[in-house]
């Protein structure tokens, strides 16, 4: 069988092997049509490149993710920060505020789960109704509130406006969405370096970054 000499050349190209001594294949540089083709399919290449970048980071995150059925957020820096700029009320603000101080340093999803808590117990008849209610329940004890950080005696300063504008853009995605489907209905989280008594009554639902997930036995928060 006799092989046309561009489709030796093409071969050899791709293998990284040049052509057999004995193939008699002679081919000036000026006309070759292995030339040719390798020129097209760079600029083809090139063409995809360029096609790909033009395209959002979190859109390329969509295209990759697992197809899971959810439809709500994407769990990246990249999804919250393509959001539009936060606009909250109050409510919106004493949940950007507890995210800001109570998990700003975890992952996105994260600080995600950590909202889901606190809205799950605003469903819940055992807690406020209100985002403010809870995230402010039992402050005034020194080490008593629900919330650490706001009795921990220290004063609350937000000097992280990159971080508090991304937490911001999370609150308001969490309070708009139709479902919270990260802790499963949590209303509790800890550390992974304390123990808390209350932990071991309460059915685990998931753990995330440095945060382990529970839901109260009796509350109604969503799953």
């Amino acid at each position: 069988m006799v092989f046309k000499p561009a489709v030796v050349a093409v071969c050899a190209a791709f293998i990284g092997l040049a052509p057999a001594a004995d193939a008699d294949v002679v081919i000036s540089q000026s006309n070759n049509p292995t030339v040719a083709l390798t020129d097209e399919l760079t600029d083809l290449f090139s063409a995809e490149r360029d096609a790909l970048a033009s395209v959002q980071r979190v859109r390329l995150e969509q295209l990759v993710a697992p197809k899971t059925g959810h439809t709500g957020p994407v769990y990246s820096k990249y999804w919250v920060m393509d959001q539009p700029e936060a606009t909250l009320d109050a409510e919106g603000k004493c949940l950007a505020e507890a995210l800001y101080f109570e998990a700003r340093g975890e992952s996105v999803a994260g600080i995600f789960a950590v909202a889901e808590v606190i809205l799950n117990r605003v469903d819940s008849a055992k807690y406020p109704d209100t985002i403010c209610g809870v995230v402010n329940q039992g402050t005034g004890r020194l080490h008593q509130c629900q919330f650490s950080y706001t009795c921990d005696g220290k004063k609350e300063i937000i000097n992280e406006p990159r971080a508090y504008d991304m937490v911001s853009r999370i609150a308001e995605s969490v309070i708009e969405a139709e479902r919270r489907p990260l802790t499963e209905g949590a209303t509790h989280y800890h550390t992974k370096s304390v123990n808390p008594r209350w932990a071991r009554a309460f059915p685990r639902t998931a753990t995330i970054g440095y945060h382990h997930f529970y839901r109260q036995p009796g509350a109604s928060g969503e799953s």
